[in-house]
């Protein structure tokens, strides 16, 4: 059977009639998935807890759905839960034993889940105000590639020789029961902190954000983090996502019942280098907000501005080890 790509941005069609992943028609708008998957809510006790969503509103975890075609779920979405969850239970040693394509997926389907969420609700309020929902160009071009790339949950997509995605998972000394999520949407990057472990996705990089940190992943990578050095590594990851000033070009090519994505060079014509200039103090204010917990100001971070603080790094630029570090978890 040839392949069939669904294209939801094309006709902007984010209904509760349609499935989220397929587009085939539903037959009634309670047909749904949860965003955040049943087992995860339960296990956090996230059900009822206030989402912020960007127009500043807030839902609970557990009204954050998705339209989805029951055979959908069935045969691919739930298989893929019951993987992951399995493998978050285990912890770290498990979870990097899980093929990174299908960590990819499940983190690209949470985070498209709360991206569709968003588009409802945005298209909602400009309506209601009389107007016609605006985004831009750029935004539609990432969104509609990540939709592209998580149909490979459900049917066979051949990724050519790339990853369209930096993954970065470490062990991490985490206290018991926390749930520590974040996400940008703009730059497509999510991060995870839970059990005994700490897991990054830049969901549309083509691996650039792995290779740019190549110089200090060297040094970490590998090594148990505590807490306060896996929140300084998330801060220089979701700063340089930010940095990042590609939007990814691929060629799509249906083959019989496969569909082949090829990824272009980045670099493509421009001079520019792939990542804006990095800027400590823009990073610093980055860093105070993930390092909020432990109470570290703006000021403090950079004392020395040609030298940010690091609990990653000593000033010889040697790994610190964990053990080393006194603070609270």
């Amino acid at each position: 059977m040839p392949a069939h790509i669904y294209h939801p941005f094309q006709q902007f069609n984010f209904s509760n009639r349609v499935c989220f992943l397929s587009g085939q028609a539903l037959s009634s708008e309670e047909e749904k998935i949860q965003v955040f998957p049943a087992w995860l809510m339960s296990r956090y006790n996230l059900e009822d807890q206030p989402f912020k969503l960007l127009d500043e509103s807030y839902a609970t975890y557990k009204d954050m759905k998705v339209p989805c075609a029951a055979p959908v779920n069935e045969q691919y979405l739930e298989p893929l839960e019951t993987e992951i969850a399995a493998a978050f239970d285990a912890g770290f040693d498990a979870l990097k034993e899980v093929d990174e394509v299908k960590l990819f997926q499940w983190a690209g389907k949470l985070l498209y889940g709360i991206l569709f969420n968003e588009l409802q609700a945005g298209i909602r309020q400009q309506h209601a105000q009389g107007q016609e929902f605006n985004i831009s160009q750029a935004l539609i071009h990432k969104f509609s590639n990540l939709h592209l790339m998580l149909q490979s949950i459900s049917q066979p997509i051949v990724f050519e020789d790339f990853k369209p995605f930096s993954l970065f998972l470490f062990k991490v000394n985490n206290e018991e029961d926390l749930f520590g999520y974040r996400d940008e949407i703009n730059t497509l990057t999510f991060s995870l902190r839970i059990k005994n472990f700490g897991l990054i996705i830049c969901l549309q990089d083509n691996g650039a954000n792995r290779a740019y940190h190549k110089e200090i992943l060297e040094k970490i990578e590998g090594q148990p983090l505590h807490p306060i050095q896996f929140e300084e590594f998330n801060a220089r990851i979701f700063y340089s996502a930010y940095l990042f000033n590609r939007l990814p070009e691929y060629n799509v090519l249906p083959a019989g019942d496969e569909t082949f994505i090829e990824a272009m060079p980045l670099r493509g014509i421009s001079s520019r280098p792939i990542f804006d200039f990095w800027q400590n103090k823009t990073y610093g204010q980055v860093l105070e907000n993930f390092w909020k917990k432990w109470g570290y100001v703006l000021f403090e971070i950079i004392k020395d501005p040609e030298n940010p603080m690091s609990f990653l790094l000593d000033g010889e630029g040697n790994f610190i080890n964990a053990s080393a570090i006194e603070l609270p978890r």
